[in-house]
């Protein structure tokens, strides 16, 4: 049922927006990229999307921190494709400091993409989607949208903020064929949680392997990383017609993690 239509995922030119694109892609959906990185590069993950699923993909550069850019890109998207059915809202960065050492430009940056990137997606999206009468908004929020860890205050702040953020959005939608879900990923194996292991097998003189399990065992009980293929399944059931009556909700894929 997914065939032919059509999606926005921010943030995914790599990582889980990524995975969550080719999935998406696997199922008939064409695909809007969007996030940042080396153009060649990019160029090469929507050709490989075209020619590995059949489906038609495009990318648009939009800056998530600003309103303006999203609209174009939303606008775009529906100029290119005939329509925005899907909003898969991913695009995040991050930063840790103690919440008396956190730099202004950081807390408001982290705000405007995790948070305020998140609503003004829905923002432009919606009016289209009310129009065509059907859509699906899921929004990539975290484990730190429904728990805390020391040290992340605008993260976990921009998250829980997420969270509320859907459940608003799932009210105002619910007599709608529109649905609005978060998803709350766990560690999730991504390039920049792969660094992460790298340096913290280096600081600790440890293998690399005994860093993924440390970093793992602090929070994840299952002590296996989350994939983003994973996360990009769960994100096409939410499109399914299976999915109908599922609005409004945070669901956590963390191996545990918000069980603790």
């Amino acid at each position: 049922m997914l065939k032919g239509k059509s999606a926005v995922v921010t943030g995914s030119t790599s990582g889980i927006g990524l995975g969550i694109a080719r999935v998406l892609a696997s199922k008939g959906v064409n695909i809007m990229l969007n996030g940042f990185g080396d153009a060649a590069e990019i160029e090469k993950i929507r050709s490989g999307l075209e020619s590995e699923f059949g489906v038609r993909a495009a990318y648009n550069a939009a800056d998530i921190s600003k309103p303006s850019a999203i609209k174009e890109m939303i606008d775009t998207t529906v100029e290119t494709f005939g329509s925005i059915d899907v909003l898969v809202s991913n695009a995040g960065i991050q930063f840790t400091a103690a919440i008396e050492d956190f730099p202004e430009d950081k807390w408001n940056a982290i705000i405007a993409i995790n948070l305020s990137g998140v609503f003004w997606g829905m923002h432009y999206a919606l009016p289209y989607m009310k129009k065509q009468g059907w859509g699906r908004l899921i929004n990539i929020a975290s484990a730190h949208g429904l728990v805390a860890s020391p040290n992340k205050s605008a993260y976990v702040a921009a998250k829980h903020g997420v969270v509320g953020l859907t459940k608003v959005a799932a009210l105002e939608t619910a007599e709608l064929d529109i649905t609005a879900n978060a998803i709350c990923p766990g560690w999730v194996l991504t390039p920049l949680v792969e660094k992460q292991i790298k340096d913290m097998a280096a600081k600790d003189g440890i293998s690399e392997k005994d860093a993924e399990l440390k970093l793992l065992s602090e929070k994840q009980p299952s002590k296996k990383f989350t994939t983003p293929e994973e996360l990009g399944e769960l994100a096409a059931f939410l499109c399914t017609d299976a999915a109908a009556q599922m609005t409004g909700v945070p669901l956590p894929m963390d191996g545990g993690w918000t069980a603790q």
